[in-house]
């Protein structure tokens, strides 16, 4: 008989993959077919943009700082931006816009893990883990005494409110498991993410950096199944949005495997957030096109190139400009800048001696 769950003992009980009970009702089926359907005009979309890198890189950006908002590091947008202009060095970053920028790279690094290895493993998910907490250390020990707890705003702060498993060769096995799921042909891709979401989650790995590690997961394996071509499904912001429910959620599953409102969940916010991206992607793609056709008539040498760059992502740096234009002399780019700013395609924004120039029109988007 399988004991009643204790949040304090470790829950080796964990069942293995795919769930026993029935899940996919009709309900559960149509939601699915939504999100699919969902996700499917973002794969396309993102095709219609020139340098699909472009958008990864921004909205990578954001997904970064809601994803590590969840974990309750906090940075601005002001600093994340400035620390991606290509003249500020991570090392000059404050602690909690390296840990941003480390989630962006290490999404990155797992995105070229699966071009060149061509299947999802556990050293995957491993070598993500370790880009987002700029760590050599691998799976927690089974010694590792690791527990959740409520944070120190919550009521009841300290307190026990689950404890993964624990053992020799436990997490190991979980984990194999898990990877010998999403490897095989018995759901759908969407549905195997959103279950292995939880079990990935429950089977808590990592002493830290689950959370993060696990959502970057998600959107590997998407592209690892052919459903995204770039992993730029911001799904964090709907998780922040809803984090509450998201936890409240994921504990069901775990106590009375309540499977069918996490299911619900998880493919509303695929749906919602790939309808997001799409509109994102429409509005960057007419801003681009609307700048290029007022400006390009009234500068000569503003081309197709730098309209593509202003627009890479909101903070650039003169250099930039210098380097798509060919400009050599400071005085001529001193020129072409003011023109910039003359006719609305940029601001300047100063930063101590450091100078900025912000593509406003596409901050305006990305912050809607």
């Amino acid at each position: 008989m399988k004991r009643q769950f204790d949040r304090k003992i470790p829950y080796n009980d964990l069942p293995d993959l795919p769930p026993v009970e029935t899940i996919l009702d009709h309900e559960v089926l149509l939601k699915w077919g939504l999100a699919s359907r969902a996700l499917a005009e973002l794969n396309k979309n993102i095709f219609r943009i020139p340098n699909p890198t472009m958008l990864v890189n921004t909205i990578s950006l954001q997904e970064a700082q809601s994803s590590t908002a969840i974990e309750n590091i906090f940075t601005t947008e002001d600093e994340l931006f400035k620390a991606v202009s290509d003249s500020i060095k991570e090392e000059r970053a404050n602690p909690a816009t390296k840990e941003v920028l480390r989630y962006r790279e290490a999404l990155w690094s797992g995105y070229n893990a699966l071009k060149m290895d061509g299947e999802f493993t556990i050293d995957t998910i491993i070598k993500v883990f370790q880009e987002v907490k700029n760590t050599t250390q691998g799976i927690r020990s089974p010694q590792s005494l690791v527990v959740i707890k409520r944070g120190q705003s919550e009521l009841r702060p300290g307190e026990i409110i689950y404890t993964p498993p624990r053992g020799e060769g436990i997490v190991e096995q979980k984990l194999q498991n898990l990877i010998h799921f999403l490897s095989t042909d018995s759901l759908d891709p969407l549905l195997k993410m959103v279950i292995a979401h939880y079990q990935f989650e429950t089977i808590h790995p990592f002493s830290d950096g689950n959370g993060r590690t696990g959502r970057i997961i998600n959107l590997l394996y998407l592209v690892e199944q052919g459903l995204l071509s770039h992993p730029v499904l911001y799904l964090s912001k709907y998780i922040i949005t809803h984090k509450e429910d998201y936890y409240h959620l994921l504990s069901g599953v775990t106590q009375r495997q309540a499977w069918k409102p996490w299911l619900m969940y998880m493919l509303t916010a695929v749906e919602q957030t790939a309808k997001q991206t799409n509109q994102t992607i429409d509005e960057i793609m007419a801003q681009m096109d609307a700048t290029f056709r007022f400006v390009q008539p009234k500068i000569s040498w503003y081309s197709l190139e730098l309209n593509q760059a202003i627009f890479a992502q909101p903070y650039i740096k003169q250099e930039t400009i210098a380097r798509i234009t060919g400009v050599t002399s400071r005085t001529t780019l001193n020129s072409y800048v003011k023109k910039l700013i003359h006719h609305g395609v940029v601001s300047q924004k100063y930063d101590g001696r450091e100078v900025f120039y912000i593509n406003n029109d596409l901050l305006r988007i990305l912050q809607s």
